[in-house]
């Protein structure tokens, strides 16, 4: 490092531009006269005694009386910590910009595009923690591990879980099962390379390439439309074809949804053999957002297109408007889903309370 250079970080730590070239001179000619180090730094000589005494209350000098006033370097020791310490500080301070710059802040209805995998992991498990109605997750099995505190915290906290378990071809994923219980509510195994998603209660969605794409980034979204449309790629790519390798439900009462389309594929066929089934539907009205609790039984369910001859609803007939209607003794409850606009209620949650069982023969088989 020469002169200027050693000036120049002296500045960066505090000296002014006088008090570095007094200082670096004094360290090369190691004592001096104040009228010799002015003629020597460049300092004018009507300002050579206040850049001393300025110098040395700040330890870097030491001045005295010969012949006219003097002055040497100081032991450089607290010099040397006080520039060490700054370097630690500018250090840090480095550290947290590029952590800031990288894991922003977000606020409601913004979308950041971030640059490491590891910061949408960290949003999404600490997103997934606090889950209070639905979580759902595409991930390898070691992303599974890394999530399952996360995950078992979100299934306390009465959240359905869902799992999309993703490996290369068809490894065994097996010996998860016994990590699943009181951790998550179903999983499916997919045996394609799948992104690392995770959606959270309908408003945070945390995205990431699957790690063989070319570049490394992530996409963080605090939104409720962008959601949606995460949701339904969750839905139709990586959950409705995949196999189902684990559900801690119980094919009885009382049995619960987070996704009205869900709901209907699997009560159609009950209803359509004259099933009573009663639910309790978990929501907010449409026209004032106030939550709102309905408890009644299903009367009609109302969905573009036909059933298949196996009784099942391809999913893209539900794609339209899906309402749930609903009697409650009193009046009829029009129920919706995520997004509901037209209904009297926009569904958070559906729960089966009980079904004619007199009325269930020859429907073994049916997901309910």
């Amino acid at each position: 490092m020469d002169s200027a250079e050693l000036r120049r970080v002296l500045k960066d730590a505090g000296l002014s531009k006088y008090q570095s070239q007094a200082y670096t001179s004094l360290l090369r000619l190691g004592t001096a006269s104040a009228t010799e180090l002015a003629g020597e730094s460049g300092v004018p000589a009507a300002r050579i005694y206040d850049v001393l005494r300025d110098l040395e209350d700040r330890g870097y000098v030491e001045t005295y009386d010969g012949d006219s006033l003097r002055a040497r370097a100081s032991d450089p020791a607290e010099v040397l910590d006080d520039l060490r310490k700054r370097s630690e500080e500018f250090s840090a301070a480095a550290d947290e910009i590029e952590t800031r710059w990288e894991s922003p802040a977000l606020d409601h209805h913004h979308v950041d595009i971030v640059k490491r995998f590891d910061t949408v992991f960290e949003h999404a498990s600490e997103a997934i923690a606090d889950a209070k109605t639905e979580v759902q997750v595409a991930v390898t099995p070691a992303e599974f591990r890394r999530l399952r505190t996360s995950l078992k915290s979100a299934h306390d906290n009465g959240a359905i879980v869902k799992a999309s378990i993703h490996t290369d071809g068809d490894a065994d994923i097996g010996d998860l099962v016994a990590e699943y219980e009181g951790v998550v509510t179903e999983v499916r195994h997919r045996t394609l390379p799948t992104p690392f998603v995770a959606i959270v209660d309908r408003t945070t969605t945390c995205f990431s390439p699957h790690h063989r794409s070319v570049n490394e980034y992530g996409v963080l979204v605090e939104d409720l439309s962008l959601t949606y449309v995460f949701r339904w790629y969750f839905d139709t790519s990586l959950w409705e074809v995949w196999e189902v390798v684990y559900d801690d439900r119980s094919d009885d009462p009382p049995r619960s949804y987070a996704n009205l389309r869900r709901f209907v594929r699997d009560v159609d066929p009950m209803l359509s053999e004259g099933i009573d089934v009663d639910v309790t539907v978990e929501g907010s009205e449409t026209g004032t957002g106030d939550d709102v609790t309905v408890s009644g039984s299903v009367v009609d369910l109302v969905y573009a297109g036909e059933p298949r001859p196996d009784g099942e609803i391809p999913i893209g007939q539900l794609a339209g408007q899906v309402t749930v209607v609903i009697d409650d003794g009193e009046r009829r409850w029009s129920v919706g889903g995520w997004g509901a606009v037209i209904e009297d209620v926009e569904a958070t949650r559906i729960t089966v309370d009980a079904y004619d069982d007199s009325k269930r023969a020859g429907l073994e088989g049916i997901d309910v």
